[in-house]
């Protein structure tokens, strides 16, 4: 796989029973490259190694006064340099390749686990570590493997080098095969309090970033309780213990990083001292005391390469925890379904609840805790979240079809929808049966004003399709938000919408347009509306009232609000104190209300 060759059309499925297991079955997935940069490190180490060697045979050749040696040490120097240069460049090539490719890999499949989970994966696992997951983290993965090429072109070398020196010259041969093993395993007991280190300093940098995260998130909210200034003094003091722990965790590397400089150097002393003793005793010669010299001051290049992939795994593992963690996510129902891919059509039912939403009619739910509305607006869709008998449509439990077929069944629209960055057209350009154009999609959402603001916000765009929508569209209002949410699920066009709470941040009087909009533009649809505002529910054809988990009364909204007095106090927002002796009055405002707002609308 090259970058050009990216994205993968199929990333697999990955090992992720743990951290380990997932950075190894990375690397096996990207065995070919692993190689070719396996390859390359070894023509470039061998050729830094074989340096030393030509140096000592051209001194030698001095010393001897040889031109025929001298000649030959200049050709071995240039071969030598050449393979030096043209391996660096494709050792770097490659690495690079397969680091890029691996954090895009990881990518792949953190983005395919998130669509797969949908609104589950929040739920279970903080967006903050989501997101750290997938920038800082994929790239300390790549760095793992993508180093461990080079790491082992770097060990095989030393190896040969080791045993070329006793072969070469079996004196200094053995303090230097004695002593390179040492250098390389002497850091072995300072990693894992570095390894401690790097995971404090990573896990304080999750929080900070998932606090920021939030707080970004929630600044409008924070800007209306004046509440910046106390969270910009819990981030500072979140950031504060970052920067603690990554001094901490630097002095750490810093001192593995001494070690690494200090003992070749005592090494380096050693078979100088030892080797001008043997050439004064003329065991050896010049041009071989150089060279076993020349060999232990290069092999320092290589001997880095410990340093850096300690580091790496240090840095990567858990990282690859938590990307683990991510990916060993599952739904609790089968996405891949055990019915073929067909889309039902009939009556939304639900057995938990006993809820009846009939084919092509316009049906309100009411419930009075909100969070049970949510899951049972999720459960509609089929594949929620958390396990439970599975609604039925048409006879046929949602559960048991291929996710992509019941979401193309039931559509459901969250509470809080999520607006993506780009143009309003973008915003629009979704899957649909093309039976409803934007713009009737826009009117009856009661979009007019969000086009104008849209259209003034925008500096070159006279078209409000090609207006821009900020991320998330932090630059409009809640009820903006609200209503452009709406006309995106309304030009879907599904066989079954569901609405969760579509008009909570809208004022009462755009709220009747809107109810009316919906509902003759969803006419002959089948529509499940959750909502406690007195203009939607009546405008619905039923409403069904849920209490503890329950439906407890069906019936038009009028209907109820006069013969149940627990449905009253949910959609009037009466107490216990005001249903018993207010109720007629109470009753008749609402109903007042409703009449003149109808009039206005």
């Amino acid at each position: 796989m090259q970058i050009q060759d990216l994205p993968y059309p199929d990333p697999g499925v990955p090992d992720a029973r743990s951290g380990p297991r997932f950075l190894w079955w990375l690397f096996r997935n990207q065995l070919g490259g692993q190689l070719k940069s396996l390859a390359w490190g070894l023509l470039h180490f061998a050729s830094v190694a074989a340096l030393p060697f030509c140096v000592g045979v051209a001194v030698q050749a001095v010393v001897d006064r040889s031109g025929t040696g001298l000649a030959l040490a200049g050709g071995l120097l240039a071969l030598a340099c050449v393979g030096n240069a043209v391996g660096d460049t494709f050792l770097h090539r490659t690495a690079i390749t397969n680091w890029i490719t691996a954090a895009a890999r990881v990518q792949q499949l953190l983005a395919r686990k998130a669509a797969h989970l949908g609104s589950a994966l929040t739920r279970r696992v903080a967006a903050g570590e989501v997101v750290a997951v997938s920038t800082g983290d994929v790239e300390k993965i790549g760095w793992f493997v993508e180093a461990l090429s080079r790491f082992t072109a770097a060990l095989v070398t030393i190896v040969l080098v080791c045993a070329g020196l006793l072969v070469y010259q079996p004196a200094l041969g053995v303090v230097v095969a004695v002593g390179l093993p040492a250098l390389a395993l002497a850091v072995l007991p300072l990693l894992p309090r570095a390894t401690r280190r790097a995971d404090t300093q990573r896990e304080k940098a999750g929080r900070a970033t998932e606090l920021a995260s939030d707080t970004v998130a929630g600044l409008r909210v924070l800007r209306g309780i004046g509440g910046e200034e106390l969270f910009l003094d819990r981030y500072r003091s979140a950031s504060q213990e970052v920067r603690h722990a990554a001094v901490r965790s630097a002095r750490m590397w810093s001192l593995i990083s001494a070690i690494q400089v200090l003992l070749p150097g005592l090494l380096l002393i050693a078979v100088v001292w030892y080797g001008v003793r043997l050439a004064h005793e003329g065991r050896i010669t010049v041009g071989e005391l150089v060279t076993v010299y020349s060999s232990v001051m290069v092999l320092t290049y290589p001997l880095r390469h410990f340093e850096e992939i300690a580091m790496a795994y240090s840095f990567s593992r858990p990282s690859a925890k938590r990307a683990a963690g991510v990916l060993s996510l599952q739904r609790p129902t089968d996405t891949a379904g055990s019915r073929a891919a067909d889309v039902p059509s009939g009556d939304l039912y639900d057995p938990e609840t006993g809820l009846l939403a009939p084919a092509g009619r316009l049906t309100a739910v009411v419930c009075g805790d909100p969070d049970t509305a949510g899951l049972l607006a999720e459960r509609l869709g089929g594949h929620p979240s958390q396990g439970g008998a599975s609604v039925l449509l048409g006879g046929v439990p949602l559960d048991e079809l291929p996710l992509e077929s019941a979401r193309t069944a039931v559509l459901v629209q969250d509470k809080d929808p999520v607006l993506l960055s780009g143009t309003l057209r973008d915003l629009l350009d979704v899957p649909a049966s093309g039976a409803v154009r934007p713009d009737q999609a826009l009117a009856a959402a009661q979009c007019d004003d969000v086009l104008a603001a849209l259209v003034q916000g925008s500096l070159d765009a006279t078209d409000p399709m090609d207006a821009r929508i900020t991320e998330r569209g932090r630059s409009l209002s809640g009820g903006q938000r609200q209503r452009l949410a709406l006309a995106r699920s309304l030009i879907t066009d599904p066989e079954t919408l569901v609405l969760d709470e579509p008009t909570s941040a809208v004022d009462s009087h755009t709220e009747a347009r809107i109810a009316q909009g919906v509902r003759e533009l969803r006419e002959g649809r089948t529509t499940v509306v959750f909502t406690s505002s007195p203009l939607l529910l009546d405008r619905a054809d039923r409403v069904v009232f849920l209490h503890d988990g329950e439906a407890v009364a069906v019936g038009a909204h009028r209907e109820l609000v006069r013969t149940e007095p627990r449905y009253r106090a949910v959609v009037t927002r009466e107490t216990d104190d005001e249903t018993a002796p207010n109720g007629s009055v109470a009753l008749n405002d609402v109903l007042h209300e409703l009449e003149e707002i109808e009039e206005k609308a």
